[in-house]
């Protein structure tokens, strides 16, 4: 089964210092060169698509620096938001109950995914899949996803990046093995999507479902002792 379901997506480290992803710059170079051509050609009408297109993809992929706030609970792993909080007797990567929450990015969210909590990447699991809209419920079980499980110190904690309706691409910065610190960056996933953090079973939850939440510093959970 590990064979089958083998890690596919890119695995890039970086440790972004522009104002943007890395996974746009190239986007946003072909479609400013192509509304330099439409302005050298006189193309108005060419010219004023692609420099709102250029416009859209420098927003989408923004990329803006944020402070970690203070250890003491979990933070959000996406911007977004909460559209379901709900115990589980178990969950598709370990063994026991687990508390899920889930986060729905859509087209106006930046797309760049931090890690909630520090702890090593145990795996990445990718699984090809449909692309129904994220927000339905059967969206975590059917759709293209890539899981990472990390080893905290409170337990097991499993990120999952989901691709929606519009989402094709799934992009992960990390690597099996390597320790992430709370906050930092993981991957994005370009367009509509969602994330579903599966957490140890005595987790306080901090959020609601309705509730707007960012990716690295809005709290998530605090796990009980």
């Amino acid at each position: 089964m590990r064979d089958i379901f083998s890690v596919r997506v890119p695995v890039v480290n970086i440790h972004n210092t522009l104002p943007v992803a890395r996974p746009g710059i190239l986007f946003i170079l072909i479609s400013a060169v192509l509304f330099l051509v439409a302005l050298a050609a006189d193309l108005v009408v060419l010219r004023n698509i692609f420099f709102l297109t250029t416009v859209f993809i420098i927003w989408f992929f923004r990329d803006p620096k944020r402070l970690t706030p203070p250890a003491g609970f979990g933070l959000s792993p996406a911007d977004g938001r909460i559209i379901k909080v709900e115990d589980l007797t178990e969950s598709p990567f370990t063994s026991g109950p687990v508390k899920k929450v889930s986060i729905f990015m859509n087209v106006f969210n930046v797309h760049v995914n931090r890690v909630p909590v520090s702890g090593r990447v145990l795996s990445q699991i990718y699984f090809p899949g449909a692309f129904l809209k994220a927000s339905l419920d059967k969206a975590s079980e059917h759709n293209e996803r890539n899981a990472l499980i990390l080893e905290t110190e409170e337990g097991p904690v499993v990120m999952v990046q989901i691709a929606g309706l519009i989402a094709r691409r799934i992009v992960s910065w990390v690597a099996e093995g390597e320790q992430l610190e709370r906050g930092q960056r993981f991957g994005m996933i370009r367009f509509g999507s969602r994330v579903d953090l599966y957490l140890p079973s005595n987790s306080d939850i901090m959020v609601t479902v309705g509730q707007k939440v960012s990716a690295g510093w809005s709290p998530i959970w605090r796990c009980r002792s």
